[in-house]
C-alpha cells in the first residue's frame, strides 16, 4: 500500500516541481495586466486553479499508467516527462523573456506531444488517456489565448486574428 501511494506522491511531486519551475518565470502582474489580451480572456485568478487542475489530472494519469505494470509504461511516461519540460519552457518564453510568438510555437509542439502522450497512454490504459484530456483541452485554450495575445500585441498575424 505504501508503494502504491508512494508512487502517487512521486507523480504529484513531479507536477508540483514543474509548476514551481514554471511559476519562477512569472514576470509579475504588470506583464499580464499590460498584455493586450483578447476580450474572451478569463479573470486572472482563474489561471492558477486551471493549471493546478490540469497538473493534477496529469499526475493521476501518469500514476494510472505506472500502476498497470505494462511493459511499455516507461516509454509512455517518457512522453509525459517531455510534457512537463515543455510546460516549463512555455512559462520561460511567455513570462520569463516575454516572447509570446516563440511561446506560441512552443505550445504548438506541446499540443503535438500531448496527443502523442495520450496515444501512448491509451495503449497502456484507456483511463489514463482520458485523464490527460483536460490537460490537452487546457493547453489548446492557452494556445489560442497565446496566439490572440501575441497578435493583438503586434504579432505578424495581427491583421488576421480578431480580438
Amino acid at each position: 500500500m505504501i508503494a502504491r501511494y508512494g508512487s502517487l506522491a512521486f507523480f504529484l511531486l513531479l507536477v508540483v516541481a514543474a509548476a514551481a519551475a514554471g511559476g519562477s518565470f512569472e514576470a509579475g502582474e504588470w506583464y499580464f495586466q499590460k498584455l493586450n489580451k483578447p476580450s474572451w480572456t478569463p479573470p486572472a485568478w482563474l489561471f492558477g486553479p486551471a493549471w493546478a487542475v490540469s497538473y493534477l489530472f496529469m499526475a493521476l494519469a501518469a500514476w494510472n499508467v505506472w500502476l498497470t505494470g505494462h511493459y511499455s509504461r516507461l516509454g509512455a511516461l517518457i512522453w509525459w516527462g517531455f510534457l512537463l519540460v515543455l510546460n516549463i519552457g512555455w512559462f520561460a518564453l511567455f513570462f520569463g523573456i516575454h516572447r509570446p510568438g516563440w511561446a506560441w510555437l512552443e505550445l504548438s509542439f506541446t499540443m503535438v506531444m500531448a496527443v502523442l502522450c495520450i496515444r501512448a497512454f491509451r495503449l497502456v490504459s484507456r483511463q489514463a488517456a482520458f485523464l490527460m484530456v483536460p490537460y490537452l483541452l487546457w493547453i489548446l485554450f492557452i494556445w489560442a489565448f497565446n496566439l490572440a495575445a501575441w497578435s493583438r500585441s503586434g504579432g505578424p498575424l495581427s491583421q488576421w486574428i480578431p480580438g
